[in-house]
């Protein structure tokens, strides 16, 4: 069985960012806006796999320091021009997971919505460097698809290995206290990639 949703990620999401408009929208994810008041104010926030830089730049309009990195260099070059276009600064990077300079205990923020390309190896890995990267008293916002959205098929991958479950954050995030975690349905509608009724969990946990 194959597990691997992106076998090659970077050509994956190069190809699918290749648009004049945005795959994702331009407005932030509706759980981060909803949750983004648990970060310290204009504190130090990464953006983890940010693509077109809609939830990076907004941050950065809230007054956050934002770092933000993803694998496509086309996703960073349109963030790069969103965050110009917007007045913004925001420190991009190409990088994937494993690239990316991860620094211990830097953050007052991270910030990872819908990062679900990652198959079981690669997302341990992620998790791990999320927690350290974290300041004490430095938040987690997340937010993924369960594996009920293989039924409504409205985004994300279509590999069970790569969906999200209530017990998998909780162990991988023993580590944080778990403040807000959440498994609901609601209507999305961000941009071509994610639009209809979606199969969602949220969390948000502090160092």
């Amino acid at each position: 069985m194959n597990t691997t949703a992106f076998p090659d990620a970077a050509e994956h999401w190069n190809r699918r960012f290749e648009r004049d408009d945005f795959l994702f929208g331009t407005e932030p994810n509706a759980w981060l806006r909803e949750h983004v008041h648990a970060l310290p104010a204009g504190g130090r926030v990464l953006s983890v796999a940010d693509g077109e830089g809609r939830n990076s730049v907004w941050l950065a309009k809230q007054g956050f320091s934002v770092d933000a990195f993803d694998i496509a260099e086309v996703g960073v070059a349109k963030a790069r021009a969103f965050a110009a276009r917007e007045g913004v600064q925001v420190n991009f990077h190409v990088a994937d997971v494993d690239g990316f300079a991860w620094p211990t205990a830097a953050y007052d923020g991270v910030v990872a919505i819908f990062v679900q390309f990652a198959d079981p190896p690669l997302r341990a890995r992620m998790f791990e460097r999320i927690v350290h990267s974290l300041k004490p008293g430095g938040v987690l916002i997340l937010q993924g698809y369960t594996p009920k959205q293989l039924e409504y098929r409205t985004g994300g991958p279509p590999v069970a290995s790569h969906l999200y479950t209530e017990a998998m954050l909780r162990e991988a995030f023993a580590a944080l206290q778990i403040v807000e975690l959440r498994e609901y349905e609601a209507d999305i509608h961000e941009g071509s990639g994610h639009h209809g009724r979606s199969a969602l969990i949220g969390l948000v946990a502090r160092r």
